[in-house]
């Protein structure tokens, strides 16, 4: 805290201390200091921006890069399907305001046991099977139909989860800088509303996530959670990756918290609204709730008055609503007007107030971890010169016993079942799956993606990697947050980026504080963990979010700063965790700890370096940094994924491989590398784990550790030991379309149709032009029914010229109740378009052909 006092004292600080400013006060050292030279800043920043350099085709240009972490929490607790899908769809929007083409995402979320017995549901409460199972449907629901890999899933234990869900989303997204505008509104210029249609649902969400939940809540509070429509926010991101559509964009917002209110009333200091213009989804609304209402899949964009029709004509091209619904006044007043009469008539001055201040004094625990952490379990552990803390083993425990006990942990088992519910491949971006090796059972520790560039391929990728550990942090939140930092940083690390250009951002979560100075002591000794964390590692949190509501009746949530750590680097850098050969060894490198167990500094950056070195000299041939599981944990799972024992050195004292050794790695060494660490053992070909006399089978271990969450998230399917026959085909002949015969193409045209729901329709164009096809896409227009018709019409034009029509993948009519596929194929039932397709296959001897729903179709 003197630090802080100190920092803000530097920086010219008189106003009162307040928990905002020690969350970002930082970040404004940290820049002072010139160390965030690539931080992008403007009056519109919607989600964390950094500038960086992409290499498409071998030509570089600037670009940006956007990240953003949301939370549904109080939604995904009483309407888990709906909660946890519009918290997808509600990051997305962010960094999409920006301009950015959102390609990647992942989902941490937070919940009591769900393996518990439904009678122990806490009344007033959803089971919590119910709410897990729910809401990782409701999740990978919008985001398999928008379109979006979803790179890491991951799921947090620990009782306080009860008192309310955690649900976060994290994304990732790019744009050319070249295409993104950001300019301060003039009088005369106009918002324009674009995309979905105002309805009740989301009404008071704002408000009611922060509130703790009661025995009532999910009873109360239904009419809360809004209502997704990932097609839509689909449509918005194929307009915004336009360059010259976005280049007319000279501010914009997403509709989120507030509505109306927020996401125009945000845009500039003088603004006149006319909510009788806003679109509707039915009609009866009022005045308040088309101000107020949350309905998703909505943005508001300023341009000049004279780019207004440009503008809504390329948004019907892309077949979305778009209308006028504001124009921008040097009144220095937000004035909303509905059915003739000015309803709302606000300062600017008033608004920018933030109201009055409140007070409160807080006091803060002992810091110092002097009696030991918690393991998974929660259960005490011993200090330790070896880090933070050892596991707390019984007397007579075996090697056997602690192996079974850990990987059995909820905190440490196989989350497969989870993940395999999302797509991590659409896109066709994603540089690592899931889960690696033949088995594609080691989990990666970090998500990486290829910069999604329309046209043309990149070597450059990005990384994104999270940490925390509940257990920790109930005991301390300020080395919870401390090592959370370390933690998603050091994944980071462990999958081949570099140290220099790391940034973060972070998520904090707790009880309702209330007036007790001690429980609002929880997120400041957090959020003074996570402040040194920047100010020592020189790494700045340039976004986040914040929840103080995790409270129900006498249940708390545990104190929660998760850190999302996010970098870019080369794919060629890029290690996966799981061990590569039998005879590997396997060593540690760990940095000293000081007297509080947290990373000494400058060890702590000497390990980043000499990881990264290893693994740029390819003399690291895999590696995985500690997390709560110790060494044990990492050897078991990097033994999983290629179906490796391992033999442990004898002479490392057990209670070592159980410790927690934040900032530590297991790096496994390439044939001769000389590796400055302690040998921990060798990757063995026979599938057991040996410690001393004892010999426990890996297999044994692999089943215990995928069953735990068997029963809630089922992944282990009956192998048949029928052998399928191995068919061969060898094309012996090449058709050549007739229409080409007596005047030869230089490339085969290949049509491609977008219809509502379509999400793979840039990776099939690029698909086919690097097999050097001219790929064109149409989007097909259902607004209307004269809208329909046109596209019919243009449609079968377009259809005569090409020598190939591919049907796309994706969700057409969200698949209900229209069904897979049935939705284009009424398209194609229209009279022109049999036609037009029958005389491409029968008569110009063309091809057709089709993924996911249009395979269906």
């Amino acid at each position: 805290y003197d630090e802080y006092l100190k920092t803000r004292e530097s920086l010219g600080r008189t106003s009162p201390v307040c928990l905002m400013d020690i969350a970002t006060i930082a970040t404004k050292s940290l820049k002072r200091q010139g160390l965030l030279d690539k931080l992008d800043e403007s009056e519109e920043i919607n989600a964390c921006t950094v500038k960086i350099d992409v290499t498409v085709d071998g030509k570089t240009e600037p670009w940006l890069l956007l990240f953003k972490n949301e939370t549904h929490n109080h939604p995904t607790e009483i309407e888990p399907f709906g909660g946890a899908a519009t918290c997808i769809g509600g990051a997305i929007r962010d960094p999409l305001s920006g301009r950015a083409y959102v390609y990647g995402a992942m989902r941490l979320t937070g919940a009591a046991d769900p393996t518990a017995p439904l009678d122990r549901t806490i009344p007033g409460k959803l089971p919590q099977r119910k709410i897990v199972t729910t809401a990782a449907a409701g999740y990978s629901s919008y985001g398999n139909q928008i379109g979006l890999a979803t790179g890491i899933v991951d799921e947090i234990y620990h009782p306080g989860y009860a008192a309310k869900h955690m649900e976060i989303g994290a994304v990732i997204a790019a744009a050319p800088q070249a295409n993104v505008r950001r300019e301060r509104p003039e009088p005369g210029d106009i918002v324009i509303l674009l995309g979905g249609d105002t309805g009740r649902d989301g009404i008071g969400g704002a408000t009611g996530s922060s509130k703790a939940h009661n025995l009532k809540s999910v009873e109360t509070c239904s009419a809360e959670v809004q209502k997704g429509n990932a097609p839509v926010e689909r449509k918005l991101q194929r307009l915004f990756r336009k360059g010259e559509v976005s280049r007319l964009i000279k501010r914009c917002n997403d509709f989120g918290a507030g509505g109306v209110s927020v996401a125009v009333g945000e845009l500039a200091d003088g603004l006149d609204i006319d909510l009788d213009a806003v679109p509707k989804k039915y009609e009866g609304l009022d005045g308040t709730e088309l101000a107020i209402s949350e309905s998703q899949e909505r943005m508001a964009v300023v341009v000049a008055a004279q780019d207004v029709d440009r503008f809504i004509d390329e948004a019907r091209k892309e077949n979305l609503n778009a209308v006028p619904v504001a124009k921008v006044t040097d009144s220095g007043r937000l004035v909303m007007k509905w059915q003739g009469n000015t309803i709302v008539d606000i300062s600017r001055e008033f608004l920018n107030s933030n109201g009055a201040p409140k007070h409160i004094d807080i006091e803060c625990g002992e810091l110092r971890v002097e009696s030991g952490a918690c393991n998974a379990e929660g259960n005490k552990l011993p200090a330790s010169e070896n880090g933070i803390a050892e596991t707390q083993m019984p007397d007579n425990s075996t090697f056997r016993s602690s192996l079974s006990k850990l990987i059995s942990d909820l905190n440490i088992c196989s989350k497969r079942g989870l993940s395999e519910c999302f797509d991590s491949t659409i896109g066709a971006g994603s540089v690592l799956m899931p889960f690696g090796g033949k088995n594609q059972l080691t989990p990666v520790q970090a998500m990486v993606q290829k910069i999604s560039s329309e046209r043309g391929d990149t070597d450059d990728v990005s990384l994104m990697a999270w940490g925390y550990n509940p257990y920790l942090s109930e005991r301390s939140p300020y080395h919870g947050a401390y090592l959370a930092v370390v933690e998603s940083v050091s994944k980071l690390i462990a999958t081949g980026s570099d140290y220099k250009d790391v940034y973060l951002t972070f998520q904090e979560y707790f009880e309702k504080p209330l007036r007790d100075p001690k429980r609002w002591g929880k997120p400041l000794a957090a959020l003074l963990g996570s402040f040194k964390a920047q100010l020592e590692l020189k790494i700045a949190s340039i976004g986040g979010k914040d929840s103080m509501s995790g409270s129900f009746e006498d249940i708390d949530v545990p104190p929660t700063l998760v850190s999302f750590a996010v970098s870019t680097d080369k794919a060629d850098n890029i290690v996966s965790p799981e061990f590569k050969n039998a005879g590997g060894k396997v060593y540690l490198i760990a940095p000293d700890y000081d007297e509080n167990g947290l990373p000494v500094t400058d060890s702590l950056l000497k390990v980043f370096a000499a990881v990264t070195e290893l693994q740029r000299n390819k003399k690291a041939v895999s590696v995985w940094t500690l997390c709560a599981g110790g060494i044990a944990e990492g050897v078991m799972k990097c033994c999983f994924g290629n179906g490796f024992g391992f033999r442990f050195d004898p002479d490392i004292p057990m209670d070592r491989l159980f410790a927690l050794n934040y900032g530590a790695f297991l790096v496994e060494a390439s044939d001769g590398a000389d590796v400055d660490g302690d040998f921990i053992g060798t990757i063995t070909e026979e599938k057991n784990f040996v410690y001393g006399n004892e010999s426990v089978s890996s297999d044994d271990i692999l089943c215990a550790y995928e069953d735990k969450l068997e029963a809630v998230y089922p992944c282990n399917v009956d192998q048949s030991n029928v052998v399928p026959e191995n068919i061969t085909y060898k094309v012996d002949r090449r058709t050549t379309p007739l229409s080409t015969l007596h005047s030869p193409l230089s490339a085969p045209k290949v049509l491609i149709p977008v219809f509502p729901g379509t999400n793979c329709e840039y990776d099939t164009a690029k698909a086919f032009e690097n097999a050097g096809a001219q790929a064109e896409t149409f989007v097909i227009a259902n607004l209307n029914a004269d809208m329909i018709r046109r596209s019919a019409d243009e449609f079968a034009k377009k259809l005569k010229d090409a020598q190939i029509l591919f049907i796309p993948g994706g969700f057409s009519g969200s698949d209900e109740p229209d069904g897979s596929g049935k939705f284009i194929t009424a398209f194609f039932r229209n009279e022109q378009i049999k036609n037009a397709t029958m005389e491409l296959l029968d008569n110009t001897g063309g091809l057709i052909g089709g993924i996911c729903n249009g395979f269906q179709a």
